[in-house]
């Protein structure tokens, strides 16, 4: 279920996303649907152009999160659209059954891009790991405790083109990922598998389910 993530708290948008929000932090893979309990939203991707935002904009005013218009957004049954307004970034999302791709069309030229993986976002983190395979593959877990007291969520992460470094923030209970890419990025694609098993799992779902580049073609088995 990976679409948009426009709240943080409240039982009316515990399941990441609700219509009258004006600013979404990220999309992120798995949501609880008619439910009054929060839970899932993992794990946050966050596209982002220009300074680098570590920190979430409900918790500081300099952080990440963009405006967005619902005129500039799209939704059919596996496939989701939307203009993030202060990065200058176009999303579509889809999925397979376990899997799912993001389409990043960057607008800014002149800005330096980024995507930052939040593992601390909405529900408590009990444990957490992230490794660098090369330079497009990210593969890690997360453990952690809301609605269900010990959530496991294992990914396995590819990037389209090659980032050029990454940061990993492990400081004062932060528990995140920066990646860098060109400047004159103008298109990113990203796909992650994942799995409630282990490390194992999220690696297969990811190449059996989307083993090419091919947008368009998983929007259509969806």
């Amino acid at each position: 279920q990976l679409s948009p993530d426009t709240r943080y708290d409240g039982w009316d948008g515990c399941s990441g996303y609700h219509y009258s929000d004006s600013i979404i932090y990220g999309f992120s893979h798995t949501h609880l649907s008619g439910t009054g309990v929060p839970d899932y939203c993992d794990l946050l991707i966050v596209p982002q152009s220009g300074k680098p935002k570590l920190n979430p904009g409900y918790s500081n005013k300099k952080g990440y999160g963009s405006k967005y218009h619902h005129s500039q957004e799209r939704a059919t049954p596996g496939f989701y659209e939307v203009y993030l307004e202060d990065e200058e970034i176009n999303v579509k999302l889809t999925v397979s059954e376990r899997s799912g791709i993001h389409e990043y069309i960057l607008l800014g030229d002149s800005k330096e891009k980024y995507i930052l993986i939040d593992l601390d976002h909405r529900d408590k983190l009990l444990n957490s790991d992230v490794e660098i395979v090369d330079d497009h593959t990210i593969q890690g877990m997360r453990i952690s405790e809301s609605w269900a007291k010990e959530q496991h969520f294992y990914f396995y992460l590819n990037t389209s083109i090659p980032f050029e470094n990454s940061k990993l923030i492990n400081d004062k209970g932060r528990h995140k990922l920066l990646l860098k890419f060109p400047s004159n990025t103008s298109s990113l694609l990203i796909k992650l598998g994942i799995s409630a098993v282990d490390q194992n799992g999220a690696k297969n779902n990811l190449e059996e389910e989307i083993p090419n580049w091919d947008f368009n073609a998983v929007r259509a088995n969806a």
